[in-house]
């Protein structure tokens, strides 16, 4: 006995001709919660027809963020230029049911229609000449287009379930070519084809996809097909008001990996880009299956905050698993020539991880604040560095080595009992002591704690840079 499909199957849908968009990324983020959140099926398409702009790389990218998101896809990816024979042979169904028709016009008809129509305001271009005309009246040789047969009369009505009911008189849908001359489907008859056949219950995208519902929708009736519920959502707005654009830095999901985002902050932040529960900010993935349906989507456009993100991307980074966020690090030291593989560098960034990670915003910045750490000896040092470490800074630094030598009980604590007892027996100020310490554990003059510092570098890394300066000519 079959067990009955599921009561919702989305899918996101994009065209690989570039990179996954931030855009795109929330998108499909919607579709994947409302599906998880439902018990349903989220579906991935991969609408490759236009083979001209289509790359295998750009099916790499959004195949790899999808992935990097977190956003798993149930059943096979579908590829949609696979599948033009079935979108042709429904094309011809069509065509048999009396609801398309052959259209002989020439390009130049089609102009000169497409000028008229605008220059007397009508959103309708194509004036349905060949309509009821018969095929013996084409011109010798020429190859038709198969159009849709658009209903003169009546309205085509959309319950969206964000927009509402959205209402559009026939009379203003274009009678739109489905097959071309060449035998090749249009985009608009393929996603319908392959959204019945995939069994799509919900349509989840952006609201510049509405119009193309209107006629969507009269596909599916043509064919005695029931069309799925559609959820339009309101575009994505820079800061300034004005939809996204790569003038506002918009940028694909790999450039945020690369920046040093983590997953889970940027899918906390992209759900928060048009949606919300309350006040809630901070929304863990288990809330937002929980917690996540489509009323409350808000109807007008969420706008773009890099300075949020950023925040929410802090607080990940300090929830995060301190070895995870090492093997983050690493590739990212090694590449600046430090020794990122080393197993003992591996150590001191895990035992400097916790005073580290509530520092930084993100990843990138987290290793350029763990670069010391990773740093081969001796250490090159800033300009401040240098003037810290004069002749007499040097000798004491010497003097102190051999007090910490001594040392058995190498923790924060213990380490600065021992270094303010250094400075109180050398009659001088702490920081006399601790910023040259600074300069020659770090290579600068800033840093974390400095006995934090001296605690996560361990006895022999620290003693050893300590003498690389105490012994320096």
């Amino acid at each position: 006995m079959s067990s009955a499909p599921p009561a919702v199957v989305t899918r996101f849908a994009p065209s690989p001709t570039g990179f996954l968009h931030i855009g795109g990324a929330r998108t499909a983020l919607f579709n994947w919660l409302y599906a998880r959140h439902h018990g349903g099926k989220f579906r991935l398409r991969i609408e490759d027809t236009d083979r001209k702009r289509s790359t295998p790389e750009a099916i790499e990218a959004i195949l790899d963020g999808l992935s990097w998101l977190g956003l798993d896809w149930d059943d096979e990816v579908v590829y949609q230029f696979s599948r033009m024979a079935r979108h042709a042979e429904v094309a011809r169904d069509l065509l048999a049911r009396g609801k398309a028709y052959k259209c002989y016009c020439t390009p130049e008809e089609l102009a000169q229609m497409r000028q008229q129509a605008r220059a007397e305001g009508r959103t309708r271009l194509y004036d349905g000449r060949w309509r009821d005309r018969e095929p013996q009246e084409a011109p010798p040789g020429a190859k038709p287009v198969i159009r849709f047969k658009v209903p003169l009369d009546g309205e085509t009505v959309i319950d969206d379930l964000i927009q509402g009911p959205v209402t559009v008189a026939n009379r203003q849908l274009d009678d739109m070519v489905i097959l071309r001359a060449d035998g090749t489907p249009t985009y608009m008859l393929s996603v319908v084809v392959d959204d019945q056949d995939m069994g799509i219950t919900h349509v989840i995208r952006g609201d510049d996809h509405l119009t193309n519902a209107f006629r969507q929708t009269q596909v599916f009736l043509a064919m005695g097909w029931t069309p799925p519920t559609f959820a339009h959502i309101p575009l994505i707005h820079g800061p300034d008001g004005a939809k996204l654009s790569k003038r506002h830095g918009a940028l694909g999901v790999a450039a945020y990996r690369d920046m040093g985002y983590l997953p889970e902050a940027v899918r906390n932040y992209l759900l928060r880009l048009g949606w919300s529960h309350g006040d809630e900010e901070i929304i863990s993935t288990r809330q937002a299956i929980e917690w996540f349906d489509l009323d409350a989507v808000g109807r007008g456009p969420a706008r773009f905050d890099s300075a949020k993100l950023d925040n929410l991307n802090g607080h990940y980074i300090r929830l995060a698993d301190d070895a995870r966020l090492v093997d983050l690090i690493l590739p990212e030291l090694a590449v600046g020539g430090g020794q990122g593989d080393d197993s003992a560098v591996r150590e001191r960034l895990l035992r400097a991880m916790p005073g580290l990670k509530p520092r930084a915003k993100t990843l990138k910045e987290l290793a350029a604040r763990a670069a010391f750490y990773a740093a081969p000896r001796p250490l090159p040092l800033t300009p401040k560095a240098e003037k810290l470490l004069s002749p007499e800074a040097r000798a004491r630094l010497g003097r102190l080595r051999a007090r910490l030598e001594t040392l058995d009980d190498w923790r924060e604590d213990s380490l600065e009992a021992a270094v303010r007892a250094f400075a109180e027996a050398e009659n001088v100020k702490l920081g006399l002591v601790a910023q040259p310490l600074r300069a020659a554990l770090t290579g600068s003059d800033t840093s974390p704690g400095i006995f934090e510092v001296m605690a996560a570098l361990g006895r022999a890394e620290s003693l050893g840079r300590i003498a690389d300066q105490a012994n320096r000519a």
